[in-house]
């Protein structure tokens, strides 16, 4: 009897001090923040993007909410889509942010990707000079075609991004609409990003074919205006594909889905669509994640 006495208070003795521990453990410091993010950097992800994005500045402005929340650096290259994509092919991005959907579509459909997603989508637009020697905007203020077809016809220099960028692919559209091979002095195929294109058509006095966001990042300071828009035929679409880890075994898969997820939830998406309005009044991008 004395025995089943010992065990029982031993027992409860046990009892206690367990209940104790779980306490203590259970409780944290008053002056200990909850954690929130990762502790530490886990790893880093190659993205392939566009120079319309990067000379957006909303790539600057979002990343490093994705670093915060998952732990992966970024490292961003800034080609055209065209390259982006190649650079996909050969396994040296993992993750790619683009706007040709056509190339897109036969990017996954060749096995490169495994699906493709909406991410956001602007518009793009014809700049020309504030003096507008050539008319267009009076004649084709919201037709692409008309205006094209304008500088065609009065071989006004025109800058082409000429790089296989998703920028450049919609223009080729615009010419090819129109039976038009476009040649000669007056057209001026830079192979640049879209920055760079903007400062030569300002330097030359030309027009060119943008993206209205990094219009609105570059447009202070210019001597260009907006002489085409609205022209549903300018409509521009971004996707984000992550590249097939087949591809390369360096592909940081894991980090690169990380990526998709991120930039597809809705907490991302707001980041999107909230980024101009302070600045410019409007938001460089409208999000519109298929998911």
């Amino acid at each position: 009897m004395k025995n089943q006495k010992k065990l029982l208070v031993l027992a409860l003795a046990l009892i206690m001090v367990l209940t104790m521990f779980a306490g203590c453990s259970s409780q944290k410091p008053a002056d200990e923040p909850e954690q929130e993010g990762p502790a530490e950097i886990i790893g880093k992800i190659i993205l392939a993007t566009t120079t319309s994005t990067q000379d957006s500045g909303l790539l600057d402005e979002i990343l490093p909410d994705f670093t915060y929340k998952t732990g992966y650096e970024v490292d961003v290259v800034a080609v055209g889509s065209g390259e982006a994509m190649k650079m996909g092919e050969n396994g040296e991005a993992d993750v790619l942010l683009v706007h040709s959907p056509a190339a897109e579509k036969a990017f996954v459909e060749a096995g490169h990707g495994p699906e493709r997603f909406d991410v956001m989508y602007n518009d793009f637009i014809i700049l020309g000079p504030k003096d507008d020697p050539a008319g267009i905007k009076a004649a084709a203020p919201d037709n692409a075609q008309a205006a094209f077809q304008k500088i065609y016809d009065d071989q006004v220099t025109f800058v082409s991004r000429a790089d296989e960028s998703g920028t450049h692919k919609k223009e080729l559209s615009i010419w090819e609409k129109l039976g038009l091979t476009p040649s000669g002095d007056w057209y001026v195929e830079s192979g640049k990003g879209m920055g760079d294109v903007i400062t030569m058509t300002n330097e030359m006095l030309g027009y060119t074919l943008s993206d209205r966001a990094t219009w609105l990042n570059m447009s202070e300071g210019t001597d260009l205006q907006i002489i085409t828009e609205g022209d549903k035929d300018l409509y521009n679409q971004y996707g984000v594909i992550v590249v097939n880890p087949e591809k390369n075994e360096m592909i940081n898969a894991e980090g690169a889905l990380a990526f998709q997820n991120w930039i597809l939830s809705d907490e991302t998406q707001a980041l999107i669509g909230q980024y101009g309005t302070e600045k410019y009044g409007q938001p460089l991008f409208t999000p519109n994640a298929s998911k």
